[in-house]
């Protein structure tokens, strides 16, 4: 499922765009929006969506300020606009696409369908290999996925710490990683974290935190938690 964040001051954007999206894609998506882009750097945090609509011209931040706050993203930022004066700038800030209110239907449905493919063209068929190729220290490293503990986010970099007590860090984004891991027992709990469940020895649901096999204490964010319950088949 292709997650969605729609980011628009206006009321009426977010509402047509929501539709055509939800009318036209023929992909599975969830939609989630919000007027404020002030709101929505915490918004996008919590639903680590695949792709940003992003309005340009906002009263408190406009679309490249707010992009800025995010350069090592690992979602597709198409900016949405009125005004075609901004094309050059939004190549620079390393958009996906650039559409032209009001947007146009086989226009959405390519930029959609590109991000698709894209995605196809990285992930890693489960099952291919018993082993799962990292790239690091300008090396190949050739690992089991039982022997992996967890991965954690450092901006651009992801460290991949396994029993061993080995860690290896990659110059990839751990969305980048974690498509390398098509498995269920592999599961983000948080922005940073994306953890074994066959390693995990405890879940505090009081503060919301998994131990690991090594000690380490992982936070689970709260739009992770119920995933994370039927994942664990606990008692909510």
């Amino acid at each position: 499922m292709l997650k969605i964040l729609i980011i628009d001051d206006e009321k009426d954007a977010l509402e047509v765009l929501e539709w055509k999206l939800n009318k036209y894609v023929k992909e599975e998506i969830s939609i989630t929006k919000c007027s404020s882009p002030l709101i929505g750097i915490e918004l996008l945090k919590e639903v680590e969506p695949d792709i940003l609509f992003l309005d340009i011209q906002m009263p408190e931040m406009d679309g490249f300020s707010f992009i800025e706050k995010f350069p090592d993203r690992d979602f597709k930022v198409i900016f949405t606009t009125a005004y075609d004066e901004y094309g050059i700038k939004a190549v620079k800030a390393k958009a996906f696409d650039y559409l032209l209110k009001p947007i146009d239907v086989d226009e959405l449905n390519l930029a959609i369908k590109k991000i698709i493919n894209e995605e196809k063209q990285v992930t890693i068929p489960a099952n291919l290999s018993p082993k799962i190729n990292i790239s690091a220290d300008g090396k190949v490293y050739l690992i089991d996925k039982e022997t992996v503990l967890y991965l954690k986010s450092d901006k651009s970099y992801t460290t991949i710490s396994l029993t061993s007590g080995k860690k290896i860090i990659a110059t990839k984004t751990l969305k980048e990683i974690h498509k390398k891991f098509p498995c269920p027992e592999f599961v983000r709990v948080h922005n940073s974290y994306v953890v074994n469940l066959n390693h995990a020895t405890e879940y505090n649901k009081g503060v919301n935190e998994l131990t690991m096999l090594d000690g380490t204490i992982v936070s689970v964010s709260r739009s992770k938690k119920t995933e994370l319950i039927k994942k664990l088949h606990l008692d909510k």
